[in-house]
C-alpha cells in the first residue's frame, strides 16, 4: 500500500501522519563567504526547504517549520515512490522551473487551499527536487550522525543511482573551491540567491546554525516615495512615520507600487514625518497600488498616506519578482538629485541566471 503523510493520498493507500525524522540544520547570516579548508560551498537556492522521507511505501516532505508539503507537491510524493530506494531521507530544496530561472511565485501559487488547483498546477508546473544532504541512506543506515565529509560522497553516490531516470530529483552542487564560490555568488540570480557555506567536519547540526552559514547577494535600486504609513507607536505624543512605500514607473509612466522599507531610525521619525506630511496628496501611485488584490496585501494594506512623487531614495533589496520587492528592503541613501521619473523598473532588468547549468 503506498502512502504519502500528510493530507495527501495517493490513490492505492490512506494517508496517515509522522512526525519530521529531524528538524533541519539552520543557516546564519553572515556578510562574506568563509574562507578554509573546513568549509564546503553549496549555491543557495530561493524555494521551499524540504526533508524528503521514504519508508516502504510511505512518503513524507516536511518544511523546516515541521510542516506537511505533500499535499501541495503530489508530483514530488509520486517521483519519491518511484525511486529503487525504499528507505532513505533527503534534506533538499523544492524549485518550481520558469523558462531558464526558478520561480519563487509559482511556487507560492502551489500553496492553494483546493486540491484541484494543486493538481492542475503540478501537471502544467511540475516542481524540482534539489538534494544537497543525506541523512538516511538507501541501505537505511543513519548518516546524520556522520561528518559532512562523509555524507557528501554518500549523497553523490545515491544520487547517482537513484536520479538518473527521475528528472524531477536532482543533486545540488557543491565545491571545496572559494573561487567558486565566489563566482557563484557573483552569478546568482533566477532562484540562486547566494552562497551556502557547510562545515565538513561536522556532523548534521539538528535544529541548530552553528555548521551552516549563508550568504545573500543584495542589490539596491532608486525608488519613488509613493506613500507612507504611520508607526504603531507613538512618539512624544505624535504620530511618526513607520514605513515608506515604493515605487517604480514603468514603460508607459505609470508609477507602480513595489515594495516597502521600515528600517527608519527612530530618531530620524519626527523630523522624516514632517517633511513627508506636507506632501500628502488624493493620489499617487497610478498603477498598481498598495491595498489591491495581492497575495502580499495585509489590513494594514489600506492604512497608508499617498503623496506626491517628488522624493527619491535609494534601497538595497535581495530579491525582486512578480514586480515586486519580495522582502522589506533598507536604506542606502536619499536621492535629491534623481528625478523620480528616472525611477523605473530598466534598472532591475539584469541578464537572467540560468540555474539549470548549475545541476548539470
Amino acid at each position: 500500500m503506498s502512502r504519502v503523510e500528510g493530507s495527501l493520498s495517493l490513490p492505492s493507500g490512506k494517508a496517515r501522519r509522522r512526525p519530521a525524522p529531524l528538524a533541519a540544520m539552520e543557516a546564519r547570516s553572515v556578510d562574506v563567504i568563509p574562507k578554509g579548508a573546513e568549509w564546503q560551498y553549496e549555491p543557495k537556492w530561493d524555494g521551499f526547504r524540504c526533508l524528503l522521507s521514504r519508508h516502504g511505501e510511505t512518503i513524507d516532505l516536511r518544511s523546516k517549520s515541521g510542516e506537511d508539503l505533500a499535499r501541495y507537491f503530489p508530483e514530488l510524493a509520486q517521483a519519491a515512490l518511484a525511486l529503487k530506494a525504499r528507505e532513505f531521507v533527503l534534506d533538499g530544496e523544492i524549485v518550481v522551473p520558469h523558462g531558464k530561472a526558478f520561480s519563487f511565485d509559482d511556487l507560492l501559487q502551489r500553496i492553494h487551499p483546493a486540491a484541484s488547483r494543486i493538481r492542475k498546477l503540478s501537471e502544467e508546473t511540475p516542481a524540482l527536487f534539489l538534494a544537497f544532504d543525506l541523512l538516511a541512506s538507501a541501505t537505511g543506515k543513519k548518516l546524520a550522525a556522520s561528518p559532512l565529509r562523509e555524507r557528501r560522497p554518500a549523497l553523490e553516490a545515491f544520487a547517482k543511482t537513484q536520479f538518473k531516470s527521475h528528472q524531477m530529483f536532482r543533486l545540488s552542487p557543491a565545491t571545496t573551491s572559494y573561487a567558486t564560490a565566489q563566482k557563484w555568488l557573483k552569478q546568482s540570480g533566477g532562484g540562486s540567491d547566494g552562497v551556502i557555506a557547510k562545515r565538513i567536519d561536522l556532523p548534521y547540526q539538528v535544529g541548530n546554525r552553528d555548521g551552516m552559514q549563508k550568504i545573500k547577494k543584495f542589490r539596491s535600486a532608486d525608488c519613488v516615495v509613493g506613500g507612507f504609513r504611520y508607526a504603531t507607536n507613538k512618539i512624544e505624543g505624535r504620530k511618526v512615520v513607520g514605513s515608506l512605500l515604493l515605487g517604480l514607473h514603468d514603460d508607459q509612466g505609470l508609477l507602480h507600487h513595489v515594495g516597502f522599507t521600515s528600517a527608519i531610525k527612530q530618531a530620524d521619525k519626527p523630523a522624516l514625518t514632517e517633511k513627508l506630511e506636507p506632501l500628502i496628496a488624493p493620489h499617487s501611485f497610478t498603477g498598481n497600488a498598495p491595498g489591491g488584490p495581492s497575495r502580499w496585501s495585509t489590513e494594514r494594506s489600506a492604512k497608508w498616506c499617498p503623496l506626491k512623487p517628488k522624493l527619491v531614495i535609494e534601497v538595497c533589496y535581495d530579491h525582486f519578482s512578480g514586480e515586486r520587492f519580495r522582502h522589506g528592503t533598507s536604506i542606502l541613501r536619499w536621492r535629491p538629485d534623481k528625478a523620480p521619473r528616472q525611477c523605473t523598473f530598466d534598472q532591475l532588468r539584469q541578464k537572467a541566471a540560468d540555474p539549470m547549468k548549475l545541476l548539470r
